[in-house]
């Protein structure tokens, strides 16, 4: 009954959202809790409806596509058949950042933005997938703002990009002016770093680059993302750019553990994520490790995929309490 309800209700958004837009998420009724969820009942999925590429039902749903691949690893990309049912994201940890302006973690290839409160009116926090830079064209880490925003921008592609162009065949102009072809999109934010780093659009012929490593170091997102995020967005906006591909945070008494795959060109070992995992739980646990269930947190580190999965629950608080184990058969013996 409850994949039906599902199923109803993914399809309902299918038809209804047709393009990208960001993601809401309400944010949890304990405002301390970091785990926002979007489909409350259980993992939403979506039938095809036609035939189509897991590339499109990426962007139906504002979802890049490394993510989407990782979450439907049986499914062709190039080929989804009508019928075909595919998973989508459900929960997500927010990033260890200040829950204010705009983090983009590169280590997930999505974004977030937090819309200033407004009394009277529930929390909410919006989400967008994105691009980042090529392994050799790194996105900087550090905190920023946008320091302007343009639109119809034109493109002046630097004097290093134009000589890679040049090399593979594929020369540029000094100038790419605005239009579909523009790698920038139709609206650019830029950014208070050394260099032109930008958060900004694409153009139609990279279109499904969206959450993959591909730019030479800008954030590119989908058009109707970056239409949305630049009449939102106001100039001196902070943005913090991080890369956390283990992230750790509570919802409703459990506590979540949430682990991506390295960016190309990196390699951590697995006793590395294993120690960093553990350090970041004992910060969520007020500085103490709790006994986890150690089985799960390993299999989180393995898989890679992404998705958010509770290692720990802890007994509701009244004054005086002290949080309790209630998982069943916690693995006492470190298993890396």
């Amino acid at each position: 009954m409850k994949l039906r309800r599902l199923f109803a209700l993914s399809i309902v958004i299918s038809a209804v959202t047709g393009k990208a837009s960001a993601t809401t998420y309400n944010w949890p009724t304990n405002p301390n809790d970091t785990v926002i969820t979007e489909y409350p009942e259980g993992v939403p999925l979506t039938r095809a409806e036609q035939e189509e590429t897991l590339l499109d039902v990426a962007r139906r749903f504002s979802l890049g596509q490394t993510e989407i691949v990782r979450l439907n690893p049986d499914i062709d990309r190039w080929h989804v058949k009508k019928g075909e049912v595919i998973r989508l994201s459900n929960r997500r940890i927010l990033p260890d950042t200040p829950h204010q302006g705009i983090t983009l973690n590169i280590s997930e290839y999505r974004m977030y933005y937090y819309p200033p409160e407004v009394k009277g009116v529930p929390r909410q926090v919006m989400s967008y997938a994105h691009g980042v830079g090529r392994q050799d064209w790194k996105t900087p880490l550090g905190e920023t703002k946008v320091s302007r925003k343009v639109k119809n921008p034109s493109w002046y592609p630097p004097e290093s990009i134009r000589r890679e162009h040049a090399a593979n065949g594929d020369p540029l102009p000094a100038v790419v002016p605005p239009g579909p072809h523009n790698p920038l999109g139709l609206y650019s934010l830029h950014l208070a770093l050394p260099g032109e780093y930008r958060i900004h659009g694409t153009d139609i012929d990279k279109i499904y680059g969206i959450g993959m490593q591909i730019t030479h170091g800008c954030v590119r997102t989908y058009p109707e993302d970056i239409e949305q995020l630049y009449n939102r967005v106001p100039v001196g906006t902070p943005v913090f750019i991080v890369k956390q591909p283990i992230k750790v945070g509570w919802l409703d008494n459990k506590l979540y553990v949430e682990a991506h795959p390295d960016l190309e060109g990196e390699k951590t070992t697995p006793d590395q994520r294993f120690d960093l995992a553990l350090n970041l739980i004992q910060k969520a646990n007020s500085g103490e490790i709790p006994e986890f269930d150690r089985q799960t947190l390993n299999e989180a580190l393995t898989k890679l995929d992404g998705d958010p999965v509770p290692i720990y629950e802890r007994k509701s608080l009244s004054p005086g309490d002290e949080a309790v184990t209630v998982l069943q058969d916690p693995i006492q013996t470190p298993a890396k």
